[in-house]
């Protein structure tokens, strides 16, 4: 420590500019030599290391107007102008990013002296990051379609501009049910499908059945349940894993469940996060024994399983919106009027609809309802939704899905049913 403090801070920072503009410089001549044009470049790793320098100097010798800077930079930016129009008259490239990166690259001097280390190195990393991922951004946008932003646009529609300018004040007296707090609820599980479906589509398109019930599972388990029950019965020889599929988008609704009780509600996932780590980690051992007993062969790949759905289709949103609102009203008309024996009645019915928006409202604050009625009625309707997924796998699928299911199913209840007597 005494050694540190004795060395000059502005030998630090220029050791810093050295390193930073040397692994820029670095990063750009691996890039050239894959596309065999070194000699084509505007520079590479001495030139990006004496850009570094050149403003570290600049900037130091004249910090307060940044006059000396500015005047650099602009000398930089002619030099580049004219290295560009040569590149661009005589290849035909009119790629730029090696003159945005250098110019960067001029900046890390002033930024090392000025800002903190950890701004520093996350633009240093995110220049060598995005430069080398040229390729894999290009094979994105081919599978983006003229949907894909428009989804996105949606998104940020309703996360980012709809939902902050909601008023947070109660709709009827008595209800803790508000425009902000209908729209967060839509805006949280909009955006667990979303990322889903990004992951899905993006990522994993050409993933394993069991993948793709691991994904669906963060979407809807019932949902997932029936698609692979249905394509069971088309692929007899792959039963195993449709079925262990859909129990590991069972235990991946654990996990949903609760994401969605840690943003709603801080003191119930304290009392309750053990239980619901311990039912996924359980839930998905079941999968794994369905996956491996008395099979050694698993695909790799399911074509037919792609998520082409807009997750953010305004008709899911609206049906969401109003089953959360008619749950809110029915949720406290049943505790106004039978007090928690209703609530827990009420919380094995929800089951054979779709559980997220009772839940959602369960977790927001509910005046005089304890905290382990809370606990109790959500691990009941989650016991009632897996006795449904239980039916429509049985159902869409083949006689012999329930060899799978029905055991497995009901050893899940059984454990959830031991946390209910423990909660």
């Amino acid at each position: 420590m005494e050694l540190t403090h004795t060395i000059p801070p502005n030998l630090i920072n220029f050791i810093l500019v050295t390193v930073f503009s040397l692994l820029i410089g670095l990063s750009q001549r691996h890039l050239h030599s894959l596309a065999h044009d070194n000699d084509r470049t505007f520079g590479t790793d001495r030139t990006f290391t004496f850009i570094g320098m050149l403003g570290f100097i600049l900037y130091l010798l004249e910090p307060h107007n940044g006059y000396l800077f500015m005047g650099g930079g602009l000398v930089l930016s002619m030099v580049m102008g004219i290295s560009y129009y040569y590149h661009i008259r005589d290849l035909k490239d009119f790629g730029a990013t090696t003159i945005f990166v250098a110019l960067i690259t001029y900046c890390i001097g002033p930024l090392t002296i000025s800002q903190p280390l950890w701004m520093v190195l996350l633009i240093v990393v995110i220049v060598l990051i995005f430069t080398e991922m040229k390729e894999t951004f290009a094979t994105i946008s081919q599978k983006f379609d003229r949907y894909e932003f428009i989804t996105l646009a949606k998104f940020l529609i309703i996360a980012g501009v709809i939902l902050p300018i909601l008023p947070d004040g109660p709709i009827v007296t008595g209800l803790s049910l508000t425009p902000y707090k209908i729209w967060l609820a839509v805006v949280v599980i909009s955006s667990i499908s979303y990322c889903s479906y990004l992951l899905k589509k993006f990522i994993f398109p050409r993933s394993s059945i069991i993948l793709s019930g691991i994904l669906g599972g963060l979407y809807s388990s019932t949902a997932t349940t029936i698609i692979l029950a249905k394509k069971s019965r088309k692929e007899p020889q792959n039963l195993q894993q449709y079925m262990a599929g859909i129990i590991f988008a069972t235990a991946m609704m654990y996990l949903r469940v609760l994401v969605l009780i840690f943003i709603f509600s801080q003191v119930l996932f304290g009392s309750v996060w053990i239980w619901f780590i311990g039912l996924f980690l359980l839930t998905t051992g079941i999968g794994v024994i369905i996956l491996f007993y008395r099979n050694r062969t698993v695909v790799t790949v399911d074509d037919e399983l792609q998520v082409d759905k807009n997750p953010l289709e305004f008709k899911v949103a609206l049906l969401f919106t109003a089953l959360y609102v008619a749950f809110t009203f029915i949720t406290f008309e049943v505790l106004r009027r039978f007090g928690t024996p209703g609530l827990n009645v009420l919380s094995f019915a929800v089951g054979l609809t779709d559980i997220d928006p009772f839940l959602i409202n369960l977790f927001q604050e509910k005046d005089g309802v304890p905290v382990h009625a809370i606990l109790v009625a959500t691990f009941q309707a989650i016991v009632s939704n897996n006795l449904m997924k239980m039916a429509y796998g049985c159902f869409f699928g083949s006689k012999s899905s329930r060899i799978y299911l029905v055991p497995a199913f009901l050893l899940i209840i059984a454990l959830t049913i031991t946390a209910i007597l423990f909660v």
